[in-house]
């Protein structure tokens, strides 16, 4: 069946897959850290065998090739590429709750992705995008080394990440653009840690326990908000941040 794809921008200041696609090598200065998808086991002398979880260094990458040459506790040899996502990216959750994602993605720009392990089926994954007003979840299909969430299929979730960059993941809707997500939510409520009975009449009074609307955080020293109907700044380090 052919779905309506409309093609999406790529982001630019983080780490994007294609960057690493493009060179044919690392040098020993510049290694990639990998985290392994699945556990391995060498069949040829040449190979590394892994469990999964573990990190890999990932020291010459080819373009053309299904191996990867990397390095485990000291030993170099070839490992398989669909067996393991590079790093570092924002992108990879690992072991979230699909509640968990949407509250990570709540507050994102339409298009912020993360990609999860399944809950509903252990050993593969989900794709959770923001659509701006709430999130949609996509199982990632997985078989015979193939990973596909639509018609296209790829030899390793970084492929298909970095598709997903270009093309629309959506189908009965289009979103503006598939970013990775920021490190944090923006956090929109504060829970206040103490007591503040501040002298200043501009600065907002509160007691221990209260949850207090956050207006401005963007200040190192003084933040912005609303508590028991009032509005007035406070020292940020009064409160803890409450990502709801």
């Amino acid at each position: 069946m052919d779905h309506l794809m409309t093609p999406l921008q790529g982001l630019t200041g983080h780490y994007a897959i294609q960057d690493y696609r493009i060179k044919c090598s690392c040098s020993p200065l510049h290694t990639v850290n990998a985290v392994a998808l699945f556990s391995f086991a060498a069949s040829e002398a040449d190979e590394i065998s892994f469990q999964k979880g573990d990190i890999i260094k990932v020291t010459e990458m080819e373009d053309d090739s299904c191996w990867f040459t990397a390095e485990i506790q000291g030993k170099r040899g070839y490992v398989p590429e669909n067996y393991v996502s590079l790093l570092p990216h924002r992108w990879f959750a690992g072991r979230v709750s699909r509640l968990e994602a949407e509250q990570r993605l709540r507050w994102q720009d339409a298009g912020v992705f993360l990609v999860r392990e399944s809950e509903s089926a252990p050993g593969e994954f989900s794709v959770s995008v923001s659509y701006g007003d709430r999130v949609e979840h996509f199982r990632v299909l997985e078989g015979g080394g193939q990973y596909c969430i639509w018609d296209e299929s790829f030899r390793s979730l970084n492929r298909l990440v970095d598709f997903y960059r270009t093309h629309s993941i959506a189908v009965e809707k289009v979103i503006s653009a598939l970013r990775s997500p920021s490190p944090h939510p923006k956090p929109r409520l504060a829970q206040a840690l103490c007591d503040y009975t501040p002298r200043q009449t501009a600065h907002l009074h509160f007691q221990r326990g209260d949850v207090i609307d956050l207006l401005d955080c963007s200040g190192s020293l003084t933040w912005r908000g609303r508590c028991r109907g009032r509005v007035g700044d406070f020292p940020p380090q009064y409160v803890q941040l409450l990502y709801l």
